[in-house]
């Protein structure tokens, strides 16, 4: 008996001094796509999640690197490596928290001088910066004059009564590059549709020669705008990394900004509810214009 008591006994203690590793918290702060992108500036005093932050952390998050939570003490951050409890993600990763606020729930251990927490349950309390920066150009006229690959200018509010698909890039982006068979693909099905996509180069007409070359390797089917600058791109709530597109509607008012690549399948659905509420929107008219006509019946005394 007193031989399998003390395995017992042991076994109890390694037990006891596990639990003892774990503890339940609750956390409030930043999700940050890794310690290198954090430690870029003094986040008490710059904000992390712009537009170029969250560009940015879509290659640190899909190239492996651990998602964290900064949480502020004090004057400073202490930082938590996210691992997947009974939360459940609603993708392969952290990527599209990064950038927000949030409440986690779960246990915390140390490991290799990381804490980590364990996610039980995540709450978004708040969103990025560049989140704010696009909703508050969201249903604005924002207008945007530059030159085309002729010198002629040419003006966005030209296009007022389409839907313009509006793509920031350059002939150095090499994602730009990776996006444009999607753009052009939009342009293909959507044009008799009154859709545009127009491109707007960070090129200048002294690069003329490489834009064309550009256009000539991605078979570009829309018209090309050069100079672009990053100040054009942040009117439109944009940050100022490359690549970033904007969607116009009809009148003139920006409906969706987004940073980094397109996603055709999700823009071509944007596309068609535009499209959808559009015609849904000119049969009200109709009807109306029916209901409101003087009545046909005839005159003509019996």
């Amino acid at each position: 008996m007193g031989k399998l008591f003390l395995p017992l006994l042991l076994l109890l203690a390694l037990a006891f001094s596990a639990a003892g590793q774990d503890s339940t918290v609750k956390l409030e702060g930043q999700v940050v796509c890794c310690a290198d992108c954090w430690s870029k500036a003094d986040r008490t005093k710059v904000e992390y999640g712009a537009a170029e932050d969250l560009l940015t952390a879509k290659s640190c998050v899909e190239g492996g690197d651990p998602t964290l939570l900064a949480v502020r003490e004090g004057e400073n951050f202490k930082l938590y490596q996210l691992e997947q409890g009974k939360f459940r993600l609603p993708g392969e990763n952290w990527l599209e928290f990064v950038g927000k606020k949030v409440t986690v729930s779960g246990t915390v251990r140390r490991s290799k001088k990381v804490n980590i927490v364990r996610v039980d349950t995540l709450e978004i309390i708040a969103p990025s910066i560049a989140e704010r920066e696009a909703a508050n150009v969201l249903g604005q006229e924002v207008d945007l004059t530059l030159k085309d690959l002729f010198g002629a200018e040419q003006r966005l509010s030209q296009y007022k009564g389409r839907i313009v698909i509006l793509n920031f890039w350059a002939t150095y982006c090499v994602p730009c590059r990776r996006e444009m068979p999607d753009l052009a693909a939009i342009q293909n099905e959507y044009a008799a549709l009154g859709v545009q996509v127009i491109g707007a180069s960070a090129d200048e007409a002294g690069d003329r020669a490489q834009v064309l070359q550009f256009i000539k390797e991605t078979k570009i089917n829309f018209p090309v705008w050069l100079g672009a600058s990053v100040h054009d791109m942040m009117r439109f709530g944009l940050g100022a990394a490359l690549p970033g597109t904007v969607i116009i509607g009809r009148d003139g008012r920006v409906l969706k900004v987004i940073s980094g690549l397109v996603n055709q399948a999700d823009l071509k659905k944007q596309i068609d509810q535009m499209l959808a509420s559009a015609e849904a929107t000119a049969k009200r008219e109709q009807v109306a214009r029916v209901k409101g006509r003087p009545s046909q019946a005839s005159s003509v005394p019996s």
